[in-house]
């Protein structure tokens, strides 16, 4: 079975037992629950329409980890997740489901039924789209001068990090996530790659795509100066490499440019607060290779 699929299949479970559970507990609603039914509507602009959400939800549902990087920002503590590794059951109904519009646009009315769901960019995110999904669960948790402080921050945690950089400023880097048969580029319009641009790197793939396929060939052909590898457990095609010229004679490699990094962080965690440990990351690895 192709790793995309398994994936996709894993997650529609996960949301699935999520959708038994609440069946189950429709009938254990106390006064809270009936509190938050004559709160205040706050109308949500996203990705599928305009959803109207309980002032201030505090009983919130995400099916992605990126919205947990969010709420984690936020100061807010989801009641329950689902992923593609992680199963949460819920004790409560929730007021608020946050869902990825990639992943979960069909069940979209299946989760309108359970409570208020807005749908925006998570899986196939721009670090751009990412921050803008931040701002919309912001408004929708009430959260929005929070926001504001956090971003400020933010703004202030990447220009430091860029200045940790600065003699890497315009050298190409490419993010790849490795497996047995398979490498695939992160290229400028993926989460990372476009991450790592903020910082001051060039993608060494740009590409209105966010993931490429590629051979060694091609690998050789684009030569980045700095390798990041996301990889998978066991065997990695990437070992095969290793013994052909053309791996030996690239940039990255001969000048100690390849690293390994964590794959949750680099490719499953978006969010403001994982981007800047993938900063804090990157500066380590690009320091520590200079010592």
């Amino acid at each position: 079975m192709k790793t995309g699929r398994k994936l996709k299949i894993v997650s529609v479970m996960a949301i699935l037992s999520i959708l038994l559970v609440l069946a189950g507990c429709g009938a254990k609603q106390d006064s809270t629950d009936k509190e938050s039914s004559n709160n205040q509507k706050v109308a949500v602009k996203h990705e599928l329409g305009t959803t109207k959400v309980p002032e201030n939800p505090k009983r919130i549902v995400v099916l992605e980890l990126s919205f947990v990087d969010a709420l984690h920002g936020l100061g807010i503590k989801p009641v329950g997740i689902a992923d593609d590794n992680k199963k949460d059951m819920i004790e409560q109904l929730p007021d608020l489901i946050i869902a990825d519009v990639q992943r979960h646009k069909a069940i979209y009315k299946d989760l309108q039924q359970i409570a208020p769901t807005i749908e925006l960019n998570s899986r196939e995110s721009t670090y751009e789209e990412n921050i803008d999904a931040f701002k919309t669960i912001a408004k929708a948790t009430g959260k929005d001068k929070k926001a504001e402080e956090r971003l400020n921050k933010h703004e202030e945690t990447i220009a430091e990090l860029k200045k940790e950089v600065k003699e890497e400023n315009g050298q190409t880097i490419l993010p790849a996530v490795v497996r047995d048969t398979s490498f695939q580029a992160h290229t400028s319009a993926s989460y990372d790659g476009g991450f790592l641009e903020n910082l001051g790197f060039k993608d060494a793939v740009q590409s209105k795509e966010a993931y490429a396929e590629m051979n060694l060939e091609q690998l050789s052909d684009i030569n980045p100066d700095i390798l990041i590898l996301a990889n998978n457990e066991g065997k990695l095609l990437t070992d095969e490499w290793k013994s052909n010229p053309l791996w030996k004679n690239l940039k990255a490699v001969k000048n100690h440019k390849v690293f390994v990094v964590d794959r949750n962080l680099w490719t499953r965690f978006r969010g403001v607060v994982s981007s800047e440990a993938i900063g804090k990351d990157t500066v380590k690895l690009l320091h520590d290779q200079q010592k």
